[in-house]
């Protein structure tokens, strides 16, 4: 691969907010090697969003609720020894909204994980709904004591909302990640979500969330392919599309109903194929390399933007930037997933 492959551009950004590759890469650095203050989109944006932070709370009606029950054995009749797979993070990675176990991400990817593998796939979801990035250490002590083989990340929006130091989430997640790999286990992490898409959140707090949204993903990027995880970028997932479809989304009008849930987990499934070494066919479209921390901001803008590690150049990382294509997700077995 040429490690002066030119910058790739998905699409049209200019409506977003501008992120800085520096600044991004200051904050996972931060994260790393600790720093207090706030590092985010200035003093001035912190205190707009402080104040309003719980008005958008009540706005977008977060209520704190169940996901439905998910953890069990999925595609018992196949044979072999069970794949060990866990689901960590918020209530994105949890399924609120969901209304049944068989429409949330952690069941509708363990089922097409064990397709794809043709074994059982055994799926523990430790994910809680309200969980900020400083609640993933808890998860992942959970997660560890069932040996997983693969895991799936879903955080930050609660970051967001709840207006924390960037750095510090970024640090938990990046130390989550590092965990999780010491272990032998292959971990994929969909970063922030655009909190400043959801229709309901007022301006001017809707373009700050959006910024922080953005900031604070392009700098989980940076940090978990250090670590080796496969990330995708979750950008505007929740946005447009969302907002002109009322049915992909859940009562609350933030979180997705089962349409939408699958419309995520299409986004996410190629990226877990290919943290599985079982990518398929027509999954993705060409790869380009880019210095990590451009391509952190640049596939913060676009969701559907998979990075991995890509070696390294004369200024730092690299990393590996494909465009993944939505796939399909199978059905789960009614018999496996009964009622919810």
């Amino acid at each position: 691969m040429d490690f002066c492959a030119a910058r790739v551009s998905f699409g049209d950004r200019r409506a977003a907010p501008v992120i800085r590759a520096t600044h991004a890469k200051r904050i996972a650095m931060a994260a790393a090697y600790g720093g207090g203050g706030l590092i985010g989109a200035g003093a001035a944006a912190f205190g707009v969003a402080f104040a309003q932070g719980r008005h958008a709370r009540k706005e977008i009606g977060i209520r704190r609720s169940a996901a439905p029950y998910a953890d069990r054995l999925y595609g018992p009749r196949r044979t072999g020894t069970s794949q060990r797979f866990v689901m960590l993070g918020d209530s994105l990675a949890a399924g609120l909204g969901a209304e049944h176990t068989f429409n949330t991400p952690g069941a509708m990817l363990a089922q097409g994980i064990s397709n794809v593998l043709d074994r059982p796939v055994r799926l523990m979801n430790a994910a809680t709904v309200g969980a900020r990035s400083a609640d993933l250490p808890g998860q992942v002590d959970r997660a560890l004591h069932m040996r997983p083989q693969v895991a799936v990340i879903i955080i930050g929006a609660n970051d967001v909302t709840h207006v924390g130091r960037p750095q510090a989430a970024v640090g938990h997640l990046e130390d989550s990640v590092r965990r999780l790999r010491e272990v032998g286990c292959q971990v994929v992490v969909a970063t922030c979500p655009d909190v400043g898409s959801v229709r309901p959140i007022p301006q001017p707090l809707r373009w700050v969330a959006r910024r922080l949204s953005r900031q604070l993903a392009a700098a989980q990027m940076i940090a978990c392919v250090r670590q080796g995880a496969h990330v995708v970028s979750l950008a505007d997932e929740l946005g447009e599309e969302f907002s002109a479809d009322p049915d992909l989304f859940a009562e609350d009008r933030f979180h997705p109903g089962p349409e939408g849930y699958e419309r995520v987990t299409q986004v996410l499934f190629p990226a877990v194929l290919a943290a599985l070494d079982t990518p398929q066919p027509g999954d993705e479209t060409s790869a380009e390399v880019m210095e990590l921390a451009e391509a952190a901001v640049d596939a913060a803008q676009e969701a559907g933007t998979h990075l991995q590690a890509g070696g390294r150049g004369p200024r730092g990382p690299w990393a590996l930037i494909r465009r993944v294509r939505r796939r399909p997700m199978p059905e789960v077995e009614e018999s496996v997933a009964g009622p919810s």
